[in-house]
Formats: C-alpha cells, sequence, structure tokens
C-alpha cells in the first residue's frame, strides 16, 4: 500500500478559497483574519488532517519563508545566469531559495523537482530554461505563484502571449525581436542571406531566435537556408559552422548564443578564411568574454541581472499579495556591434 500524500498547507487554500498567507495566519494563530474565514480554513484543516510544520510556521515570521526554483543541472551561461540571478535578488528580501536540479527535460525530471519543492511548502515557484511552463503534462498546485523566463508559446514571434494560469508571471528578454536585430544587421551589411547555428532542439529558447532569424530574412525577401544546430557549447558551434562552410556562398552566420558563435570562429580559421574578411560571425547573450576576443564579437546582450531583479520583485509582490497588472513582460534585448561582422567580401 502506498503512503498518503502530505497535504500541504497550498491544498488546505485552495480547497478553502483563501490565500496561504490567509492559512498561515490561521494556523498560527495570527490576527486580521474575519472569524468567519478562520472557521472555514479551520473546518478544511480538519477535513484534510492538514498537521503544520515548521516551514509552514515559518510562512507568517518570515524566519524560513522559501521560493523553489527547478534548473537544469548545467554551468551554460544562460541557465547560470538566471540561477545567480535569482539568488542574488533574493538577498534581503526574507526568502530563501530552495533549488532543485534536473539532469534533463523529460516531463518525469521535471515534476519530481516540482514535486520536491512543493513537500517545502514553498511559497512560490521559479522555473528556468529549458522548461516550458505550458507543458500540458506538468503538475502544479493551483494557487502557488509560478514564475517561468521568457516562456511563450515556442515559435511564437508575439510578446503579447497569454498566459494560461491566474498565479503565473512571466518575464524574460525579448529573444525574438533581438534575433531578428542580429539578422537586420547582416543583412544591412549587405549579405544576401544568414545562416543559423541554433541552440539544443526543444529548448523555447532555441525556437524564439530561429523564430525571429527567420523573420527577419522573411521580411527582407532573403532565402532561409537550412538551420544546423548545436549544444550552445564550442565544441558543438564548430562542428556546426564546419557543416555550413562545405556549403556554397556562406558569408554571414549567426549563432544562438555566443559560445556557439566562439567555436564558429575557430572553424572558419581553421579552414583558412578570416573573421570578418571572410565570413562575419555573430552570437547571442553578450557573454564576459565576447568583448575580449581577438576579434571581438559583434553580439545581442540579454540583461540577466536586470530581467532576474525584476521577476523576483514581481513574484515576491505576488505571494504578499501585490500582483504585477502585467503578468507577462518582455525585456528589449540590446545588438551590441564589434570587431566580428562586417559586409561581404567582394
Amino acid at each position: 500500500m502506498g503512503a498518503t500524500p502530505r497535504v500541504s498547507m497550498t491544498d488546505v487554500a485552495r480547497r478553502a478559497g483563501v490565500s496561504q498567507k490567509t492559512v498561515s495566519r490561521v494556523v498560527n494563530g495570527e490576527p486580521h483574519v474575519t472569524e468567519a474565514i478562520r472557521a472555514r480554513v479551520q473546518a478544511v484543516i480538519d477535513e484534510l488532517g492538514f498537521r503544520p510544520n515548521a516551514a509552514a510556521r515559518a510562512l507568517v515570521t518570515r524566519r524560513n519563508q522559501r521560493i523553489g526554483m527547478v534548473t537544469p543541472s548545467t554551468a551554460l551561461y544562460g541557465p547560470a545566469s538566471i540561477l545567480e540571478g535569482v539568488d542574488g535578488a533574493l538577498r534581503g528580501s526574507g526568502y530563501h531559495l530552495s533549488v532543485a536540479r534536473t539532469q534533463g527535460n523529460g516531463v518525469a525530471d521535471l515534476q519530481a523537482a516540482i514535486d520536491e519543492l512543493v513537500t517545502q511548502d514553498i511559497a512560490g515557484l521559479v522555473l528556468s530554461e529549458p522548461i516550458d511552463l505550458g507543458h500540458p503534462d506538468l503538475r502544479i498546485p493551483h494557487g502557488l505563484p509560478v514564475l517561468s523566463f521568457g516562456s511563450a508559446k515556442a515559435g511564437s514571434p508575439s510578446a503579447t502571449e497569454s498566459v494560461a494560469r491566474p498565479d503565473e508571471l512571466v518575464l524574460g528578454a525579448d529573444e525574438t525581436t533581438g534575433a531578428r536585430s542580429a539578422v537586420e544587421h547582416l543583412l544591412a551589411l549587405g549579405h544576401r542571406t544568414v545562416h543559423h547555428i541554433g541552440g539544443t532542439e526543444g529548448w523555447s529558447a532555441t525556437a524564439r531566435r530561429i523564430a525571429g532569424w527567420r523573420a527577419a530574412l522573411s521580411d527582407a525577401g532573403a532565402e532561409a537556408p537550412p538551420v544546423v544546430h548545436g549544444a550552445w557549447t564550442p565544441s558543438s558551434g564548430y562542428e556546426a559552422a564546419r557543416d555550413l562552410l562545405r556549403r556554397a556562398g556562406v558569408t554571414a552566420i549567426f549563432a544562438a548564443n555566443d559560445h556557439m558563435a566562439i567555436g564558429a570562429i575557430r572553424a572558419v580559421e581553421q579552414a583558412g578564411l578570416r573573421v570578418p574578411e571572410n565570413v562575419s560571425i555573430m552570437g547571442f547573450d553578450d557573454a564576459p568574454e565576447a568583448e575580449f576576443l581577438s576579434t571581438s564579437l559583434t553580439t545581442v546582450r540579454q540583461d540577466f541581472a536586470e530581467v532576474t531583479r525584476l521577476a523576483v520583485h514581481r513574484l515576491v509582490g505576488t505571494i504578499e499579495g501585490r500582483p504585477p497588472a502585467e503578468r507577462h513582460r518582455l525585456i528589449p534585448a540590446q545588438l551590441i556591434v564589434r570587431e566580428s561582422t562586417a559586409p561581404p567580401p567582394s
């Protein structure tokens, strides 16, 4: 016989139709709760057999308030920067961060991480790339505020994609428009088309950047060559660029992140060509090393610190009963022009 699932404060709040903070006030005997609400919550507590623990009692006193975060177990620049930003933004807020790392992006891995955090009676949940919060198979308790970064429908260039849950917040850099600006920059230099090294298939960032690349080519009436996918690493960008250079007439390559762009530069040089005289290389993210390469990298900057600061501010406000008026917001990405892009060879 399996163990009976532990009833959480979130379960009580959902059944009673009140906030998690109200349940916490009742559990801890706090004031500012009407007798009718207190009686309703207590009835649900008795019905469900809820037993408060130290973490639940701490929700009101703020001694141990926790926000859970699911993030891939990786050192990749994007996810690592989001984790660092969330952790930094929470310092001094009275909330502590509990992190569950996943080895894969399968539903079972993600659900196990979410379940692990929910059992800690977290006040809010953060989902980091590549998790698609809209995944229909993920079970997240109703009433639990959830924050995701730029999780518009994969491949959609729209910055106004509506969110599905009333307690879901989406905030991230506008990667689609950023990718479009990268391609427009290369086309304006005179390149007839731009080849693309995409990120790992299945990541929503990969789809958003492909969408921006394709939209810019379509608007210019330029051919969209087949995408070659990498895995966000310099070695995968190197191999992808070697494949691209076997094609005739490649003069411009847009890589979906800076690390793949760095690998692409190496492939171009090994082929006896020069960047940017023979082939222009464009990256995305503006990783710290991009500015200091021997040929500094033209790229698109995502301000991870600002994005995570704003996102965490909105999540904490939602937890404390001050949800933002707009629950889905994209922060503009910035084109950074350096030395790795130039007009095509005559």
